[in-house]
């Protein structure tokens, strides 16, 4: 699609202008008169885009200054670095939530309609939150008794006391979780995770939902989509398509959920601004890199059109990181350009920014 884009916006007569010289070295000085670096707005991107090369050049940098540290350091606070691993541990430990009682979910579930599909999908949201919860507290607790002496200190808790000395997420707890910049931040993640699933299951179905926390986005989205097919008789599954609504007010001013589908927040959108006013795209501003979209409705209809043309088709990632892995589906925006314009400009939604 890109690459479709770059040929009709710049593939053209007037691509190049350069001034026409008759001599050698005409050509030779005018070239050395060239920038040696070109800047955003060449491949069609924002001037912001030049703030974000830099900043990934300089996390870069000093993740290698923190790898290379003595790890025997006591910083000069007279604190060794078992003894402010250990601190960390305990205030984490402090903070942790308790795993859930199964029995008791599945009664929740079974009096909120087990066999709804979007029970189902919480279902196995808890199910993996329960695993992360029990290996944190498992490792945290490991982790002091070993600083103590109590036990040996193994490969992977010494490798947890490594990261967690760095700030850094531990490699087991990565596996089968999300990925985040430093520990903090990944704490933080699953408390309010966590916190989203159990007001879920025992306080009743959300108005609005945090997409950025679940394990499973496109498993959320699909559930929705049978909710609303199974809703309507005749409805076939292959045959419903999603589409979605960008709203003009915040999660805190929606008070009711929708006849159909689901209310959505915490999307931000990268590369480009929002009017919300007009609810559609506008150019960023200057030095402002991510702007936060108001509650999106998503919902599903019957019907297999294509979308209007003049939509973006912008798509959504879990992650600052635009890979496959991160990719979760598309929405579509309002906007008085073209899309081959906010292509060229590389926009798209992140569900986490941190």
């Amino acid at each position: 699609m890109i690459n479709a884009s770059f040929a009709r916006v710049w593939f053209h007569d007037t691509l190049f202008t350069f001034e026409k010289v008759s001599k050698r070295a005409s050509y030779l000085e005018a070239i050395e008169d060239m920038p040696l670096l070109d800047p955003p707005q060449v491949y069609g991107f924002h001037s912001n885009a030049e703030i974000t090369y830099q900043t990934n050049t300089m996390r870069s940098i000093l993740d290698t200054i923190v790898s290379i540290q003595p790890k025997e350091s006591s910083g000069g606070t007279g604190e060794t670095r078992e003894d402010r691993v250990a601190r960390s541990t305990r205030e984490m430990q402090s903070k942790m939530p308790a795993p859930y009682d199964l029995y008791e979910v599945r009664e929740r579930l079974r009096l909120m309609g087990h066999t709804s599909s979007m029970n189902i999908f919480l279902r196995q949201e808890i199910d993996r939150m329960q695993r992360i919860i029990i290996l944190v507290r498992n490792t945290l607790k490991d982790l002091l008794l070993a600083i103590e002496g109590t036990i040996i200190m193994s490969e992977q808790l010494r490798d947890a006391l490594d990261n967690i000395f760095n700030a850094r997420v531990p490699a087991m707890w990565k596996r089968g979780s999300w990925l985040s910049s430093s520990l903090g931040f990944w704490f933080t993640e699953l408390l309010e995770r966590n916190q989203q699933f159990h007001n879920w299951c025992f306080g009743g179905r959300p108005v609005v939902f945090w997409m950025s926390g679940f394990f499973n986005p496109q498993g959320f989205l699909t559930a929705m989509k049978q909710e609303v097919a199974r809703a309507h008789q005749g409805w076939a599954l292959d045959q419903v398509t999603m589409h979605n609504d960008v709203l003009k007010v915040a999660a805190e001013e929606c008070k009711k959920p929708p006849k159909e589908g689901v209310f959505v927040e915490g999307l931000f959108v990268d590369g480009a601004g929002w009017d919300r006013k007009l609810s559609r795209l506008i150019e960023a501003t200057n030095k402002v890199l991510y702007v936060p979209l108001p509650v999106v409705h998503i919902y599903a209809i019957n019907s297999v059109a294509p979308k209007n043309p003049k939509l973006y088709t912008c798509p959504v990632y879990k992650k600052i990181n635009r890979t496959d892995l991160n990719y979760i589906t598309p929405l579509w925006l309002q906007s008085q350009k073209p899309p081959d314009h906010w292509i060229l400009r590389g926009v798209a939604l992140l569900c986490d920014i941190k």
